[in-house]
Parts: C-alpha cells; sequence; structure tokens
C-alpha cells in the first residue's frame, strides 16, 4: 500500500524534495492510552518529600492516666506556664504532629508497560501530523506551509541562533516561538522561590538525527525543545497528556522512523477498524442482508381517561351506566331548553293557589262573626 509523500523545505523556505510518510504516522489515535502513560511517566522524576521525623515531638508529655476526668492524651510536665498540662503530640493538638507523617520511602516511581509506552509514543507521533490536532494544542501554525514540517538536512549543521531563528522564520514556525515567548510570566506559589520561577507554554519541538550543532543551535530559543529520533519522549511528543505537539523534522529524522517502527523495529499499533467509515459499513449489502428488519417506532400509549369525567371511559367500563350519564345530560339539556316554559307553568299554579288562599280568608272571616260557640255554655 504506497503512502502519502511529504515535502522537504530547504532552510531558506523553498521545497528542496520529498520524502515518504513515515508507517508510523498512520497509527491509531488513542488519547486515553496517551494520558495514562504520560501521568504515571511524570510521576517518575518528582524528589522525596517528608517532614521532620521529630516535627510535634520536640516535648516530654506523657499521659495523666484515668482517674483525674480528662482526656488520655499525652500532656506536657511541669508547671509554672501555661504550657504545662497541655495536651501534646496528637494530631488534634496545638502544637502536635502531623496524623500520619509523610515519609522518604512512599512509592513514587510508577511502572508502565512497555507495549503501553510504545502505543503512546507511536499515538504522539501520528497526532503531531495531523494539522487540526495541531491547531487544537494551541500552536501557531497558520503559515507552515505543510504539517508535518521536514527540514533538509542542513538544519542539523546550524550552529548559531540567529541562523536558527532565521530559520523558522522562513518556513513559518517562529509565530509559535513568539507564542511562547510572549507567554512567560511568574508562576503562582511557592515554586517561585524554589528555582522554578517562570512559566512558559511549549513551542516547536526539533526532532533530529545527528547532532551536528542544531542543539547549541535552537536550546536557547524560548519553547523550543529538542530530541533526538532514537530517543523520543513521551513527555515532549504530548505535554500534559495532549496529544499534537508541532514537530519540525529533518529529512534523516523522519527516514529513520521507517527503521525503529515496523517489520525490523517497533511494532506499530494496528488500527481497531480498517475502515473507519461506520455509515458506509452499516449500510452495504453485506450487513443489511442478514441484519433483522428495521423495528416499528414505539407504540405511542394514549393517556388514560377518568371515568368520572370521560363518557367514552366509562362506557368500556359500564355501558349501562354510561347510557344512564348521557340521558340524564339530555334531560338536562332539555330542561335547559323548557326553562321559560316550566316558570310560566310554575307562576300560573302559583297565581291560582293565591286565588284559593284568598276565598279561604274570606270565609274564615265569615264564620269567625258568629261569635264563640261557648258562649251560653255547654247547657243544652
Amino acid at each position: 500500500m504506497s503512502r502519502p509523500l511529504v515535502s522537504v523545505f530547504s532552510t531558506t523556505g523553498d521545497k528542496a524534495g520529498e520524502a515518504t510518510l513515515p508507517a508510523v504516522m498512520t497509527a491509531p489515535l488513542r488519547p486515553d492510552i496517551v494520558q495514562f502513560v504520560h501521568t504515571n511517566m511524570n510521576k517518575n522524576n518528582r524528589q522525596a518529600y517528608a517532614v521532620s521525623i521529630r516535627a510535634g515531638k520536640n516535648v516530654s508529655a506523657h499521659s495523666w492516666g484515668t482517674g483525674r476526668a480528662v482526656a488520655r492524651i499525652p500532656r506536657v510536665g511541669g508547671g509554672g506556664t501555661s504550657r504545662s498540662g497541655q495536651g501534646a503530640f496528637g494530631n488534634m493538638c496545638r502544637g502536635g504532629r502531623m496524623f500520619n507523617p509523610t515519609k522518604t520511602w512512599r512509592k513514587w516511581h510508577k511502572k508502565i508497560n512497555s507495549a503501553q509506552k510504545r502505543y503512546a509514543v507511536a499515538s504522539a507521533l501520528a497526532a503531531s501530523a495531523v494539522p487540526a490536532l495541531v491547531m487544537a494544542r494551541g500552536h501557531r501554525v497558520d503559515e507552515v506551509p505543510e504539517i508535518p514540517l521536514v527540514l533538509d538536512n542542513a538544519v542539523e549543521s546550524t550552529k548559531k541562533t540567529s541562523a536558527a531563528k532565521d530559520i523558522l522564520a522562513a518556513v513559518g514556525a517562529l509565530a509559535d516561538v513568539e507564542k511562547a515567548a510572549d507567554s512567560k510570566k511568574i508562576r503562582a506559589g511557592k515554586g517561585k522561590m524554589r528555582n522554578r520561577r517562570y512559566t512558559l507554554r511549549r513551542g516547536p519541538l526539533v526532532i533530529y538525527s545527528n547532532n551536528d550543532g542544531v542543539e547549541q543551535a535552537f536550546r536557547n530559543l524560548p519553547g523550543v525543545e529538542l530530541c533526538n529520533v532514537d530517543r523520543l519522549n513521551l513527555l515532549q511528543l504530548a505535554p500534559g497528556g495532549h496529544m499534537g505537539r508541532f514537530c519540525v523534522w529533518s529529512k534523516s529524522a523522519l527516514e529513520a522512523l521507517d527503521t525503529i517502527y515496523g517489520e525490523d523495529g517497533k511494532r506499530i499499533p494496528p488500527p481497531p477498524m480498517v475502515n473507519a467509515d461506520l455509515a458506509r459499513i452499516i449500510n452495504s449489502d453485506e450487513i443489511q442482508s442478514v441484519v433483522n428488519p428495521a423495528k416499528r417506532a414505539n407504540r405511542r400509549w394514549l393517556r388514560k381517561k377518568n371515568a368520572l369525567d370521560n363518557t367514552k371511559a366509562l362506557e368500556k367500563l359500564n355501558p349501562y351506566a354510561a347510557a344512564a350519564r348521557a340521558s340524564e345530560t339530555r334531560a338536562m339539556e332539555a330542561r335547559a331548553t323548557k326553562k321559560e316554559e316550566t316558570l310560566a307553568k310554575r307562576r300560573a299554579a302559583n297565581k291560582e293557589k293565591k286565588q284559593y288562599k284568598a276565598q279561604g280568608k274570606a270565609y274564615y272571616e265569615t264564620i269567625s262573626k258568629q261569635g264563640d260557640v261557648c258562649a251560653d255554655g255547654f247547657g243544652l
């Protein structure tokens, strides 16, 4: 399988030839492995630290024991001072030691599988050949003619920093160096007192095959780092565990990758998928001929109706009750339409009753005028 070609530029910025893209540049990108290996590798340059074994213990103290209604913590002896009788040694005491004092024999270093380290370096190299990842990492490569940037072997014999600066300017890589120089700030925290006073962003990584002066020429440029192709370091290829370092290769260093990685060298990780176009694979005739037919959309369940409010829902549960309710509804509507007629009948009936009532009153008054039936006594 043929691999793409990469342009080789001279130290003046002109195209001087072409080179084949190394096979390791096509390795799968595994940011999870790169992050894991970087995290563990970065732990291997730590210095041991611990508190003094005498910290919090530089006083004579012993417990008063039980029976004195005080805690059994060791207490400073003597008298005549406020310190006497105070608790000591414990991590809960003022002036006491810390809980679980740190020791220098902590396990500082981490072992990492060699296969994982090689996989991470191969992924970081492949990511350095993807312009989108290089730009996403924050490098200024807008004026760089091509990624990966490969220069003629004459760059390895550069001996002056001024010449190195001119070379980077000719190929458009000086903007990344200036970005790193402008980012120089005083570190926040106590590191500024411990020979780590300044922080600086990372610039280009110059990878060479033979050091004929290139180390001395480029090492003083801010943010620029150098690395021999035989000693590729993940901490430089993916600073912070983030892939996509802007690398400037010499032609011999790029060609050496085919010797370092391949049949005669380190194994190149195989890609998990030969064809990454997943939609094309799924829609292919070979797959579609054996997969199950597409499922219909999920059935939409209707909202449950309340039978107390909805006649149709009541009809499903009790048709007779629904019929009675419908009949009552029709009667109510009929009564509403005959309201005036009904009222007129009621008013006429009431008027007729009033007429009889008046006759009854008149009759009562008439018979009341006859006098008392007992006026002459009960004798016959």
